[in-house]
């Protein structure tokens, strides 16, 4: 017998067009309130390119904050990445093999508790724990500390939920070479996060402006003993100098090293850029946004 969740899924393989979401190029498939047994219900917006067709196989980016990509009419700031029109334009130039794009939402208030890598505060000593609750600044809300984390089943949900209907429901290469996670600040925490927890299903991870100063930086502390293999996984960093981005660069310099001593090469299947005078904003991202899109999907996939 059907679970009440398989039943729900099933609603949902049609989608229905975003009438409401104006992209450049390609067309929008939006899943209302996609279910879920491990996080909340929510939107679920596919990209798919001009000419999309059953006949072709595409690369998946799953990316993050999902009403923030499109339409800047439909934010919260009035910005939006143009995730259309930049993969538009790198794939009918070739600089980019084609793909379509997993626009997840977030969830709001839970948006902190979902992205935040839960398993960097479980490796570090009580002690060490109750010292950081008592800091004024820890540049995450702390709530998410207080009240739990929800990264790891925001992870299910991608690995178990979404992906299996997205590769039931679109026509994709299914592999991890093919199979990647992006995405900003808090976004850019969970891509990376994502790809070392799951080193099986995504092969490489974009995260831009990635805010490792959440919980005084104990993310660089999980990454130490948790670096996907570099042989088979590619990985982006960047960041800017103004806002936000300001506080990234020494914490940057760091994952480096260990990126570094783990195998990683720069330009290779590693990058990590600074953008001078780059501010903490869509805008920001969607002006530099051909750079890793290029770097982790070529046009060729450049490891087995």
């Amino acid at each position: 017998m059907k679970t009440l969740l398989s039943i729900l899924l099933s609603l949902f393989t049609a989608g229905t067009f975003a009438q409401s979401i104006k992209v450049a190029a390609g067309k929008i498939v939006r899943h209302e309130m996609f279910p879920s047994a491990y996080v909340d219900a929510r939107n679920v917006d596919v990209w798919l390119p001009d000419g999309y067709s059953q006949d072709n196989k595409y690369a998946v980016i799953y990316m993050h904050d999902g009403q923030m990509l499109f339409d800047a009419t439909n934010t919260w700031n009035q910005q939006e990445w143009r995730v259309d029109e930049v993969l538009a334009s790198l794939m009918n130039n070739h600089r980019v093999r084609d793909c379509i794009v997993v626009g997840i939402w977030n969830n709001g208030k839970k948006r902190h508790a979902e992205y935040f890598p839960q398993r960097s505060w479980k490796l570090i000593p009580e002690e060490q724990q109750q010292a950081i609750l008592k800091k004024e600044e820890i540049y995450i809300e702390p709530s998410v500390l207080l009240d739990g984390m929800l990264a790891d089943k925001y992870l299910r949900f991608i690995v178990r939920e979404l992906k299996p209907f997205i590769d039931k429901t679109y026509s994709t290469l299914g592999n991890k070479q093919n199979t990647i996670i992006m995405g900003s600040s808090m976004g850019g925490l969970i891509s990376c996060y994502a790809m070392c927890e799951y080193p099986g299903i995504f092969g490489g991870a974009i995260c831009m402006s990635t805010h490792w100063p959440a919980v005084d930086g104990i993310t660089l502390k999980y990454l130490e003993q948790n670096i996907a293999n570099a042989k088979t996984h590619r990985i982006y960093f960047d960041y800017g100098t103004v806002d936000l981005d300001a506080l990234y660069e020494p914490y940057q310099t760091k994952v480096d090293s260990i990126f570094m001593a783990n195998g990683y090469n720069k330009d290779i299947n590693y990058q990590s850029l600074k953008f001078k005078g780059a501010t903490h904003s869509e805008e920001a991202w969607r002006q530099r946004l051909n750079i890793p899109l290029e770097f982790i999907l070529p046009p060729q996939p450049t490891m087995d």
